[in-house]
């Protein structure tokens, strides 16, 4: 009986896994695309089809791999970087990936991804900046353990990755600041949102994970800077 089991269990796996895999890459891509919702053409991304999100992801999106020193790696594509596994290397030798997204419109956004603890356990999140590089254009957020109607509000509110949409992550010098999730409430509209009440751990997480994630890309920001 346990060896008829087990080789039930190991024949789902084998038909089963390419499509939980499947499902796993478009549910990554959607989270990508929620970053910049409120800029898709035309369609609600919560209507949309898997082959829709795909199609948009071949046609609208290009997506590249970044070195620590803002340099793209060539022969490699983003949706194939795990920013799990690359959180385990030195800081270094790690590895991010990059979505530009261009509308119809010839609106582009560049999206990228960061990574941080929350008070359980890790927390992620897709940022899309404006074309200025400056200027957030959207936000989402997800996580592995927070806890339902407190930290996990980071992904479950829609109305917490909505308070990013316009804030800045450089001053007026142009100096790096990031976007503060503020406990009490956001006193200063340009780079700051309000934290989740009960929260504070999720919350301080983020403000962390933003800081830090953002600042990765700086290299790169810089170099495009300085072609344009």
């Amino acid at each position: 009986m346990t060896t008829l089991a087990a080789l039930v269990l190991a024949s789902l796996n084998t038909f089963l896994g390419p499509k939980h895999a499947m499902n796993e890459k478009i549910y990554n891509k959607r989270a990508v695309l929620a970053a910049v919702k409120d800029h898709l053409d035309g369609t609600d991304l919560a209507e949309m089809t898997d082959q829709q999100v795909e199609d948009i992801f071949q046609s609208k999106i290009k997506q590249e791999v970044l070195n620590m020193t803002g340099d793209v790696v060539e022969g490699q594509i983003a949706e194939s970087i795990d920013l799990a596994k690359e959180k385990k290397k030195p800081e270094a030798d790690r590895l991010l990936p990059l979505y530009i997204y261009t509308n119809e419109a010839g609106e582009t956004y560049y999206i990228v991804s960061i990574r941080g603890n929350g008070l359980w356990d890790e927390i992620w999140g897709s940022i899309a900046l404006e074309k200025d590089l400056k200027t957030v254009a959207g936000a989402s957020f997800d996580h592995k353990g927070e806890t339902p109607g407190l930290g996990a509000e980071i992904k479950d509110n829609p109305a917490f990755p909505d308070q990013f949409q316009g804030k800045k992550i450089v001053d007026e010098s142009g100096a790096y600041t990031s976007v503060v999730v503020k406990k009490g409430g956001a006193t200063n509209p340009i780079f700051e949102v309000d934290a989740i009440s009960g929260a504070t751990v999720t919350s301080n997480g983020v403000t962390e994970m933003l800081y830090r994630g953002i600042k990765y890309y700086q290299p790169y920001f810089s170099k495009l800077e300085q072609k344009s």
